[in-house]
């Protein structure tokens, strides 16, 4: 078997967020779903930035996020995304490398600008993302790298997959090398919006155990098994097999499999600023829990703290060493 070179690798797509502040009737002025994250094309693009004011722009992706927050625990990293060679592109690649993650997918030389998220965060912390996914949609299968992904103790793939065509086929390829060299395949289903757009795929995902490990908030999770109840989500996701990883915001987060469910707080935070990020820190410190081989307790409260870091502030990438917080929290040696 391949040796382990990475505790995970991350498959997604490469945006770069542009964040504003933002106040809810600017939301319903440009016709946008508060805490939603939708498609748009190049001139909707355009315009919204236009129209949002003054913007940080940090690099984001919910997979390269994950990836971040690894490697931001002392973990090792790998991301595989596809950007253009544009200015864009080379400051998502400076970013993650940064962080010292490792990022060697080619960028296209020719065809759609990177992909940029325009996100616009109401006084409650709140969230609303419209993409752009342009270069994105040129992640293809020769993407992947068989010996990377052979590489890596978790194979991390986020649902807005889904939406470019060739990336459903480069999850499948990677699921199918993860497999095949004994390692495990974890899926987050990005939004409530995407698992409607693709709810019947998403399940034969886990029907067919090609997905290990599933990340989903509560709204995700419902929608998932198309139910307004919980408690008959939670049952639900309990019998496909797959670890149910269940995140609540400020109730906290939760394991389900076939024989218990494991609950753990949130980390108290002084003040909610962004919830972008949040889902995505999330898994980045249960994966690395994981990968290290912590309890399910510890890997809950691993992912707690990863995203109360990460919504004390704007933009989806730690700020804080997020390894230096876990030791302070005795959770890491």
């Amino acid at each position: 078997m391949t040796d382990i070179r990475y505790d995970v690798l991350g498959i997604g797509n490469a945006i770069v967020d542009v964040i504003a502040p933002t106040q809810d009737d600017f939301l319903v002025t440009h016709q946008l779903n508060k805490g939603a994250m939708m498609l748009i094309d190049e001139n909707r693009a355009e315009t919204l930035y236009a129209a949002m004011g003054p913007a940080q722009i940090i690099s984001g992706g919910c997979a390269a996020n994950t990836a971040s927050g690894v490697a931001s625990l002392g973990g090792r990293a790998s991301f595989i995304g596809k950007v253009r060679n544009d200015t864009l592109g080379k400051l998502f690649a400076q970013n993650i490398h940064a962080f010292k993650v490792s990022f060697t997918t080619e960028a296209a030389v020719s065809g759609p600008a990177t992909a940029r998220s325009m996100i616009m965060v109401t006084p409650d912390g709140e969230r609303t993302m419209n993409t752009y996914l342009g270069a994105c949609l040129g992640l293809a299968p020769e993407d992947v790298d068989e010996a990377t992904v052979a590489a890596s103790a978790y194979v991390y793939l986020e649902g807005y997959l889904w939406d470019p065509p060739l990336a459903k086929e480069a999850f499948r390829k990677a699921a199918k090398i993860a497999h095949a060299a004994g390692r495990k395949v974890a899926l987050t289903l990005s939004d409530a919006f995407c698992v409607d757009r693709y709810r019947d795929e998403f399940m034969e995902l886990l029907r067919s155990r090609t997905v290990d490990v599933l990340f989903a908030n509560e709204h995700e999770l419902k929608s998932l098994f198309v139910t307004e109840d919980f408690d008959t989500a939670v049952a639900a996701i309990r019998d496909t097999g797959a670890l149910g990883v269940v995140t609540r915001g400020a109730q906290g987060a939760m394991t389900v499999t076939r024989d218990e469910t494991v609950s753990v707080r949130a980390f108290p935070i002084e003040r909610l600023v962004d919830t972008t990020g949040a889902g995505d820190l999330f898994a980045s410190g249960f994966l690395y829990g994981l990968a290290r081989g912590a309890t399910g307790t510890d890997c809950l409260r691993l992912g707690a703290l990863a995203a109360a870091e990460v919504i004390t502030h704007l933009g989806a990438r730690p700020e804080r060493s997020l390894r230096e917080l876990a030791q302070q929290e005795r959770l890491i040696d």
